[in-house]
C-alpha cells in the first residue's frame, strides 16, 4: 500500500488552517461552540480533499475501483479520486523487474541432479489484467519461472544444459512468457547464471576430460611422428641416387656440430669415409672447418658482449 504523499498532507494542513482561520475571525475564539463546529467541518473538508489527491510516480500506474468496480487506470502524476466511493486498489510498478529463482536437485533427462539459478527480466505491460486477471502477480510469475525451469531441466541431457546456456534460456522465455501473457506481463528474457552438480560427479568430468585430453596429445604425437617419417623416406629418396648432395649435408652436419661449445665431436667411421676426410685433403678441410667454426663463435661472443 502506497504512503500518503507529502502534498496531500499540505493540502490537508492548509485547508485545515483555512477552516480555523474562518472560525477566528467569524465567531471568535470566546464563542467555543461554533468555533468547534467550523473547526470541525474544516477538520473533515480538509481530510476529504486530501483523501481525493493521488499522485503516482513516473513508473506507476494506479488502479481505480468505483464501488468495487473496476473504474480506470490513472497516472503517472497528479490525479484525483470520489473519497469513500473510489479507491486506489494497487499501485503497479511498469518498470523491467529482474527475478531470481531456482532450481534445487532437479533431476536431469540422464538422472543427474542439478542446482540451476536463474535470472527473470520482465515487464508489466497491461496493468489491468496484472491487477484483475491474479491475485498476486509477483509471486505467480516466480512460481511459473521455477516450475518451468523444472520442466526444462528434466528434457534436458547434463552435455547439453554445460555448453548450451543459450538455448535453454530461449526455451524458458518462450515457456514463461506463454504462462505469463494472460497477466499482462512481457517477458523480455531469461539468463541461466549457474549449473552446479555434485562434487563427485565433477570428479569424475575433471577425469574425463584430463584422459581425453591425454587421448589427443598421444593422437597428434602420433600424427607428428608419421609426418616425420614421411619426410625423411624423401629426404632418402632425394639421397639415395645423389652422392654429392648427401655429402654436402653431411658435411653441414659436421659443420654445425662443431659451432657448439664442445671441443670434441664424434663422427662414425663410415661418415668419415664417405666425407674422405682420412686423407690429407680431406683432414686439411676438417682443419678449416673447425678454425672457421672456432672465429665464427670468437665473432658471436664478441658480439653478445
Amino acid at each position: 500500500m502506497k504512503t500518503r504523499s507529502s502534498f496531500s498532507v499540505l493540502i490537508f494542513f492548509v485547508v485545515f488552517a483555512i477552516g480555523l482561520a474562518v472560525a477566528y475571525f467569524g465567531f471568535g475564539f470566546q464563542q467555543g461552540t461554533g468555533a468547534m463546529w467550523i473547526g470541525a467541518i474544516s477538520f473533515l473538508i480538509a481530510l476529504l480533499i486530501s483523501s481525493a489527491i493521488k499522485i503516482a510516480d513516473q513508473w506507476e500506474k494506479a488502479v481505480v475501483l468505483r464501488l468495487g468496480r473496476f473504474h480506470s487506470l490513472r497516472g503517472p502524476g497528479l490525479f484525483l479520486i470520489i473519497p469513500i466511493i473510489d479507491t486506489v486498489a494497487y499501485w503497479i510498478d511498469v518498470r523491467v523487474i529482474t527475478t531470481s529463482f531456482t532450481a534445487e536437485k532437479t533431476l536431469t533427462k540422464d538422472t543427474v541432479p542439478v542446482d540451476v539459478d536463474a535470472v527473470l527480466f520482465w515487464k508489466v505491460l497491461d496493468a489491468k489484467k496484472a491487477a484483475l486477471e491474479i491475485a498476486d502477480y509477483r509471486n505467480a510469475i516466480n512460481w511459473a519461472s521455477q516450475t518451468a525451469l523444472r520442466d526444462v531441466i528434466g528434457k534436458t541431457m547434463l552435455s547439453e544444459m554445460l555448453e548450451g546456456r543459450d538455448k535453454i534460456s530461449e526455451q524458458l522465455q518462450k515457456i514463461i512468457d506463454d504462462r505469463t501473457e494472460p497477466w499482462g506481463v512481457n517477458v523480455i528474457s531469461v539468463e541461466v547464471k549457474d549449473v552446479n552438480i555434485p562434487s563427485s560427479l565433477q570428479d569424475a568430468m575433471s577425469m574425463q576430460a584430463q584422459a581425453e585430453r591425454e587421448r589427443q596429445a598421444r593422437v597428434i604425437l602420433g600424427d607428428s611422428e608419421r609426418q616425420v617419417a614421411e619426410k625423411f623416406g624423401e629426404a632418402a629418396k632425394t639421397y639415395e641416387n645423389n652422392p654429392t648432395a648427401l655429402h654436402l649435408r653431411a658435411m653441414n652436419m659436421l659443420y654445425e656440430g662443431l659451432k657448439t661449445n664442445s671441443t670434441i665431436v664424434i663422427v662414425p667411421s663410415s661418415a668419415l669415409e664417405t666425407m674422405q676426410l682420412g686423407g690429407l685433403a680431406g683432414m686439411t678441410s676438417l682443419t678449416m672447418g673447425l678454425n672457421k667454426a672456432r672465429e665464427d663463435k670468437e665473432k658471436e661472443n664478441k658480439a653478445g658482449k
